[in-house]
């Protein structure tokens, strides 16, 4: 039944991609009403480099499913649907997944990354410093460098015992801003 709801949110991911939303526009209106920014209220541990500037912030909604390895709880994956953070009609403009890779559901460009920073957050899944591994595509993600994994909410494995292939899936909100090298 857990798989189930988790297969119903990528479903309805997946459905969201063939919908056209305007990815472009919705990241770019984000940019542009905060061009002079260089980033968003982040704890100090998730600093990004200087050389970098903001381009875009995202608001998010999914799960993160653990799975049982060895009688305990492992993060297996996210899954989670993204919107412009001002956009009151949270139309979708990426997807987020294992990877973790972000996918833009309007021009394909994509961005792998890994985290490189933790701010442990009690309640809930740690902030994070992602940089870059790799980029795809000519769109609002290619050349992003760092990102950031802020305002989390939700999202924490079980502290209960697991057995077996048992698999979980918690529910989780975050805002994920995103960064491309100043020019």
């Amino acid at each position: 039944m857990k798989l189930t709801k988790r297969l119903v949110l990528t479903s309805t991911a997946l459905a969201a991609v063939t919908t056209g939303a305007l990815l472009s526009a919705t990241v770019g209106q984000a940019a542009a009403s905060q061009p002079a920014r260089t980033g968003v209220d982040a704890p100090a541990a998730l600093k990004v480099p200087d050389g970098n500037r903001l381009t875009g912030v995202l608001s998010a909604e999914g799960v993160q499913t653990y799975t049982c390895t060895d009688g305990a709880w492992k993060l297996l994956e996210p899954a989670a649907t993204l919107w412009a953070k001002n956009d009151h009609s949270r139309r979708t403009v990426a997807l987020h997944s294992r990877g973790p890779v972000w996918v833009s559901t309007v021009d394909g460009s994509a961005v792998n990354a890994a985290a490189v920073a933790t701010s442990p957050k009690t309640g809930t899944i740690p902030e994070l410093l992602l940089q870059s591994t790799a980029t795809r595509g000519a769109g609002v993600f290619a050349d992003v460098s760092y990102i950031q994994r802020l305002d989390t909410r939700g999202g924490v494995a079980p502290t209960t015992a697991c057995t077996g292939t048992d698999q979980i899936s918690v529910p989780y909100s975050a805002t994920y801003a995103f960064y491309k090298p100043a020019k």
